[in-house]
């Protein structure tokens, strides 16, 4: 087995309107599932396009296996596959005729390979038994599959997927999840997503993202250990919020029967009426957001 490496490295952007989209990232990632969490807007959608060489940084340096991404991007697009959050609207043909074309233009030019090929992802997918019909009559988690079987196409060595189970079923969800899983035991596949819970599935290896810059990362488990004796809850009024925000480091709240529940951080218990809580990849996620 390969072991494949990437490394990104003072990573900073810049849009013409003033948004700092990246500021100075830096990451290493190897085998696996990385999972890149963050809210809509943090700049993940950005430093997804920048890795899958679809636009520019101001500065840094990205390097899989030793290539220079940002100088040769030709060479990092033969290995890489890229689901993007929108794939587009898709023609009127079937699914395996579209897949046999995008092969094409990803290089597999001999027949029978690509036949071979189109056929065993159809496979994978699950989506065999539907490669007759046309793309845009599938539901949206069988164009998430479809999205997949796509970017799978030429045997990646990379694998970039943005927020992929955003508006999808529980089912669908689980389901695209575990083929995830499945291809990522041999490869790197980045997965960019607001939901904690997809991180939590799959990820040994996870950084948080907000504002443009790297919050947090680590392992999920370590990173829920660290914040171990410092998580503490209380059911509240919900008109004195604002008393608590001023009080505590209020991390997140949530209501619940017209009560509102508030998550403190605090390194010793921070009051009456307030239990230790043990911390979840949530309470990292929101702490790392409000530091």
């Amino acid at each position: 087995m390969n072991n494949h490496l990437l490394t990104i490295n003072g990573l900073t952007k810049t849009y013409p309107n003033g948004v700092e989209a990246l500021r100075s990232i830096d990451l290493q990632l190897s085998n696996g599932m990385f999972g890149l969490l963050g809210p809509n807007g943090a700049g993940k959608s950005t430093l997804m396009r920048t890795l899958a060489t679809l636009q520019l940084p101001d500065q840094g340096s990205i390097h899989f296996n030793g290539m220079d991404v940002l100088h040769d991007p030709a060479a990092i697009r033969k290995v890489l596959g890229y689901l993007p959050q929108s794939f587009g609207v898709y023609p009127k043909i079937s699914a395996e005729r579209l897949l046999d074309h995008l092969a094409l233009l990803k290089g597999l030019v001999d027949k029978h390979q690509r036949r071979e090929q189109v056929a065993a992802l159809l496979e994978q997918t699950n989506l065999y038994a539907q490669r007759k019909r046309a793309v845009h009559t599938f539901s949206g988690g069988m164009r998430q599959r479809f999205g997949i079987a796509q970017a799978l196409l030429g045997k990646p060595q990379l694998v970039i997927v943005d927020e992929p189970t955003a508006g999808l079923d529980p089912q669908e969800r689980y389901r695209f999840l575990n083929l995830l899983s499945e291809i990522g035991e041999n490869i790197i596949v980045l997965l960019s997503t607001h939901l904690v819970e997809d991180v939590r599935q799959l990820c040994p290896q996870m950084a948080i993202m907000n504002q443009g810059s790297i919050v947090a990362q680590g392992n999920p488990e370590e990173l829920c250990a660290a914040l171990a004796g410092r998580i503490w809850q209380k059911t509240i009024d919900k008109n004195h919020l604002a008393a608590y925000q001023q009080q505590y480091k209020v991390i997140s709240t949530r209501l619940l029967s017209g009560k509102k529940i508030v998550q403190v951080l605090a390194d010793s218990p921070p009051g009456e009426g307030f239990l230790p809580l043990q911390p979840d990849l949530e309470s990292v996620y929101f702490t790392a957001l409000n530091h």
